[in-house]
């Protein structure tokens, strides 16, 4: 078993309605709003349904992980409300920032500190991120444009820096 089957982490098959809300939110006007609007509209209907569900969720279908990282500069524990991409057993996470220019930072605080905790509903593991490989990465960049039509397109607009991705492996 791996990480994604441990936090119960799965992609479902989304309806006509949810489709059309991730065609939406992939679009540059959508991806801009939502970077500004979604964690915070994230966190509220998660308290609201006592952490069964998102904004996210609910809307475009795609289930979405708690990462918790130490910030880089304070130290501090940061966390970040993120879609997953299940890959291998295990979980893969993408920086593309809604297809913005800056480096997310979850990303930072990653790669200063690569051990963290995933949660999942009421499911957490602590965990240890790597960098993807070069044939993950391609497989990675596969897969998640089967779970969310978005990633391909946020690719096409990030041009002025490197996309990091990172596998997410239970830590032992």
């Amino acid at each position: 078993m791996g990480l994604a089957s441990d936090l119960g982490y799965s992609i479902a098959p989304s309806t006509g309605f949810q489709r059309a809300v991730r065609v939406v939110a992939s679009s540059r006007p959508g991806a801009w709003t939502l970077a500004r609007i979604l964690p915070a509209l994230d966190r509220v209907v998660s308290r609201l349904s006592r952490g069964r569900t998102t904004a996210a969720e609910v809307l475009a279908g795609l289930p979405v992980l708690v990462v918790t990282t130490t910030g880089r500069r304070s130290g501090l524990p940061r966390s970040a409300q993120l879609i997953g991409v299940p890959f291998a057993g295990d979980v893969a996470l993408i920086g593309t920032n809604f297809g913005q220019s800056g480096t997310p930072t979850w990303v930072l605080n990653l790669e200063a500190d690569p051990r963290a905790v995933v949660m999942h509903r009421d499911v957490a593991r602590d965990v240890v991120a790597r960098v993807a490989s070069d044939a993950e990465r391609s497989e990675i960049l596969t897969l998640a444009g089967q779970v969310y039509v978005g990633y391909p397109k946020y690719f096409t607009r990030v041009t002025d820096r490197h996309v990091r991705i990172f596998v997410l492996e239970q830590a032992s």
